[in-house]
């Protein structure tokens, strides 16, 4: 114990969480040596978007994979945790857009090379925010390894990926429809469309057979506009409104053009509809598919801003998807065309990163092959060599995976890593196409200038290397060789289909082991661990315009009501800023507590159950608060009773310690059993909630209590030591076993307690696991029997005598006699235990045992299973029965007023029917609180009527 630290009064985190931080990253406590011994245990950290900050998110990952570090290292793993950033294509670009917007210019009007230097100024500018922030919550990244999806390395990587896939003929440009977002004008992947079911309609239309007189074809459709592009109409071959139409045409309403009339059963259900289908195979993925078996025309009839093109009839040109779709309605109304309308559920496609309607279009862009990558990603976790958790995930996998679609890797971006392919297309040059792993001035078959392909690479190509990149891949590097396959890929669920699957279908196929090895030496992770989305305490999805986004620093740091207001107008939206300003004065009218990081982290930790969102309540996060400041406490409550304590000369004595300090001990070992298995089983809330009842209620709440009686002034010196050693012992391993989750509070306290070998920082220390927290040359072996059910029965005795004296306001000053008496079993096991013991305890003058229990007493029942005892606590004599019926007839006139209340708003039937289910349930739930109370009221008052005279 050092003598020269000072332990303050309560817990500041303000005051130790920046020094620290900084005494582990200049001591290198960070930093992984791939020659160091111990197995291997290797996490890279999802890359953030360098655009923008930490979200609750985030600040999840960051906590979850630095307990999995932290415990690893303590448990003599040779642990390695990588950190970088992404690059982001689309989000950086638009950005440094919106930047350029407000100063009056666009990227065309800088050119590619200078937008670009552009954004890396702003890269470098902007990109130490993400680091800052993972150092203030305590992360205990390698940085000497950090990492960016587009610094030199990873470049090389990225060509020399690209390269390889082209050489194998797994990478080649095509013509076909594409998703296409029209507000960030680029390609975009499946993996980057999401769904969302949209009420909309669907229009039933007439078109005109071609000879057939009157005679007409009825279609279907939810988008109307897209008929200007309509290469044909669909029918079932079976289908015997329309069999004999097969291989007629029709005319093609609004476009003067003709069409044919098409069999296909695949396209075309003779149950929905009209059982005619209109074929559009410029704007319709199903579509696109029936044109290639028909060898139909594709018509383009929208442009890359979403606007019709000259595909269509002068009258349609130059309209948005919203406009066409109102003059084609009209134009068909007015010519008898459109037969009727219905409301129609369908899932609409966004664009996942603006929000934006996805519109098909048929683009000329690069692919990956997936089918043979596919299906060694699939085997991969289909045979247990990768494993999902929670489990419940490897379908949606599965049904990712398994649909093999090549994969659309070009973006029409600036900002990205640019597509090697040189083109020799300049006047006299040869045609040559080149794939290169270096850049190209002039084409190497006849020395003419060539042209680089002009799109970037999905940012999600680059990040599918990533557990390959940040090991040094496409080198063999000592780092590859030690951590791959790296260990745990920790991420959120939200991410499974666009990066999870990525890098199980490329790093599989470029693992250093090769091709030919056995899937085990080739998959980039072991396991994939979800964590489940965090939201705000009602269950709500964080959102910037709802206002009820947390930042992770707020809750650090503590945040004004005008700072977090100032976010909002930041952040959020102009039309949604007023709403969201209103709903933070309302939820934070003082604005936010500092609680911390290691609250924080302990909170988000309790709350990570497997396969449940997490609700993030501020009273949580004070109530945790409360937990790191009861820990500093106990610690400090050490320091003032260790006079004389020598940890290196001390010996565990059995014969010697008391029943709380063998109590304590074994609880040490079970809980460090329970929490390292909780940890390797990868669960968190299991782990934390198991130190938490330990640490607050075995150790602070009773064994410290327990202790001060033997630690005092006068108490017996070998005891004394003992109760010293078995303290000291406890609290070691707690923050030991603390530490993951709450690194800064712990390493502070763990500096302050005696100890029998010395180390610079609890990092250097092991996590305890049983027996190891007692070295065997310090205690008899068998020494520590664990004696729970003797204390099991002392604690309910105690909580039983504690609940008498508060229920009937016994002052703590008054000592009155105890008498416990009931069954044989539990009366006989309390006789034995030291009778000083439970006098302290429970503040009693004496403990006695009868059959019966004595007049002038109030009894509270207790026990294990069956067997029950009855606490006697002698109040005759000790409290003024006048005064306490006068105090409980108090109580519960004011408790009967508060329930006439809540029983008259119950039954207004205005508010019952307006009001919110959640109010509703709040407000009959404190009736039936306050029914009970006047129960337990009446209950007391006969008891302690009992007691005159």
């Amino acid at each position: 114990m050092s003598d020269s630290i000072e332990l303050a009064k309560a817990y500041d985190p303000a005051a130790v969480e920046a020094r620290w931080y900084a005494t582990w990253e200049e001591r290198g406590y960070f930093r992984a040596d791939a020659r160091a011994p111990g197995d291997p245990f290797c996490i890279v950290l999802p890359p953030p978007n360098v655009t923008g900050s930490l979200h609750m998110g985030h600040a999840l990952t960051a906590t979850l994979e630095d307990i999995l570090i932290r415990h690893r290292r303590m448990s003599g793993r040779a642990a390695l945790w990588l950190p970088g950033t992404d690059h982001a294509g689309i989000a950086t670009q638009m950005v440094v857009e919106r930047e350029l917007k407000r100063e009056g210019t666009t990227r065309h009007d800088l050119g590619r090379a200078e937008f670009t230097a552009r954004v890396w100024r702003w890269k470098e500018q902007k990109g130490d925010r993400i680091a800052l922030q993972h150092r203030r919550l305590g992360a205990s990244l390698d940085w000497s390894r950090e990492r960016f999806t587009m610094d030199a390395p990873s470049s090389r990587a990225v060509r020399e990926a690209f390269v390889r896939l082209h050489e194998d003929g797994q990478i080649f440009r095509a013509r076909r429809l594409i998703n296409w977002c029209t507000v960030d004008r680029t390609a975009l992947s499946n993996a980057e469309v999401e769904y969302e079911q949209h009420q909309g309609k669907l229009w039933y239309l007439r078109y005109r057979v071609e000879g057939e007189g009157d005679r007409t074809v009825v279609v279907a459709t939810t988008r109307p506009e897209t008929m200007l592009g309509d290469t044909a109409v669909a029918v079932h071959p079976d289908d015997p409104r329309h069999a004999d139409l097969v291989g007629r045409t029709v005319a093609l309403p609004l476009a003067e053009r003709l069409i044919p009339i098409v069999a296909d059963p695949a396209l075309v259900s003779l149950e929905f509809g009209t059982g005619a289908v209109k074929v559009t195979p410029g704007h319709d993925f199903a579509d696109f598919e029936v044109g290639k078996r028909h060898g139909l025309p594709v018509v383009s009839i929208f442009d890359g801003e979403g606007r019709t093109t000259d595909a269509v009839p002068p009258r349609y040109r130059g309209l948005t998807v919203q406009e066409a779709r109102k003059r084609v309605l009209a134009d068909l109304d007015a010519r008898g065309l459109r037969v009727k309308e219905e409301p129609y559920e369908h899932p609409l496609p966004r664009c996942y990163r603006c929000g934006s309607v996805i519109e098909p279009m048929v683009s000329e862009q690069w692919f990956v092959k997936t089918d043979t990558m596919g299906r060694d990603a699939v085997e991969a976790v289909r045979s247990g060599v990768v494993r999902i958790v929670p489990a419940e995930w490897t379908q949606s996998y599965f049904q990712w995976q398994e649909e093999y679609r090549d994969w659309c890797i070009s973006r029409q971006l600036w900002w990205g890593h640019r597509i090697p392919v040189f083109y020799c297309d300049a006047p006299g040059g040869c045609g040559n196409v080149a794939v290169s792993r270096d850049d190209l001035s002039t084409c190497p078959r006849c020395g003419k200038p060539v042209r680089q392909d002009e799109d970037v690479l999905d940012t999600w190509f680059s990040s599918a290397l990533w557990p390959l990149t940040t090991l040094g891949w496409p080198d063999a590097t000592p780092d590859l060789a030690k951590w791959y396959p790296t260990s745990v890929l920790e991420t959120g669920h939200d991410i499974l289909t666009f990066w999870v699957s990525r890098m199980l279908l490329f790093c599989t196929y470029f693992a250093p082991a090769g091709r030919d090895a056995p899937l085990a030496a080739r998959v980039p992770f072991r396991t994939v661990y979800l964590h489940a989305m965090v939201r705000d305490e009602k269950g709500e999805k964080m959102s910037k315009s709802k206002g009820n986004v947390i930042d992770p620093l707020d809750v650090v740091d503590g945040a004004t009501l005008e700072a977090l207001v100032a976010a909002v107008r930041e952040q959020a939206a102009p039309d949604a800023q007023e709403s969201a300003i209103a709903y933070r004065k309302e939820r934070f009218p003082e604005g936010l507590p500092r609680c911390g990081a290691d609250a924080l982290r302990f909170t988000l930790a309790q709350l990570a159950a497997q396969g449940r969102d997490i609700k993030l309540q501020i009273d949580r996060l004070l109530g945790n608060r409360a937990f790191c400041n009861k820990i500093w406490q106990a610690v400090r409550f050490a320091r003032l009773n260790l006079a004389g304590f020598d940890a290196a000369a001390h010996r565990y004595d059995a014969a010697v310690a008391s029943l709380p300090d063998r109590w304590i001990l074994a609880g040490v070992d079970r809980t460090a059993a329970r929490v390292h298995a909780a940890l390797e089983a990868l669960e968190f809330a299991e782990a934390a909630n198991e130190l938490y009842a330990f640490v607050w209620h075995e150790l602070c709440d009773w064994y410290i209590e327990m202790a001060k009686p033997v630690l005092g002034a006068g108490a017996d010196p070998a005891a004394r030591a003992q109760a010293q050693g078995a303290l000291v012992l406890a609290l070691d391993a707690s923050l030991r076993m603390l530490h993951p989750f709450a690194p800064f509070v712990t390493e502070e306290l763990w500096q302050a307690l005696p100890r029998a070998t010395p180390l610079e920082s609890i990092m250097r220390a092991e996590f305890p696991r049983p027996p190891e927290h007692l070295p065997a040359a310090r205690y008899a072996a068998g020494a520590l029997v664990d004696p729970g059910a003797d204390m099991e029965w002392f604690i309910e005795m105690t909580k039983a005598v504690r609940t008498v004296r508060g229920e009937f306001n016994v002052a703590p000053s008054k000592r009155p006699e105890l008498t416990l008496s009931g069954a044989a079993a539990g009366v006989e096991r309390l006789r034995a235990l030291p009778q000083n013991l439970l006098t302290f305890m429970t503040g009693t003058a004496a403990v006695h045992y009868a059959g019966e229990p004595p007049k002038g007493t109030i009894s509270q029942d207790f026990g294990l299973g069956a067997d029950r005892v009855h606490a006697s606590v002698h109040l005759a004599g000790t409290i003024d029965v006048d005064a306490e019926l006068a105090r409980i007839d108090k109580d519960v006139k004011k408790t009967e007023k508060e329930l006439e209340g809540v029983t008259k708003k119950l039954a207004n039937e205005q508010f019952v029917s307006r009001a919110p289910a959640e109010i509703l349930e709040k407000e009959r739930g404190k009736q039936q609180e306050l029914q009970a109370t006047l129960e337990a009221r009446a209950q007391a008052r006969a008891r302690i009527a009992a007691l005159k005279p």
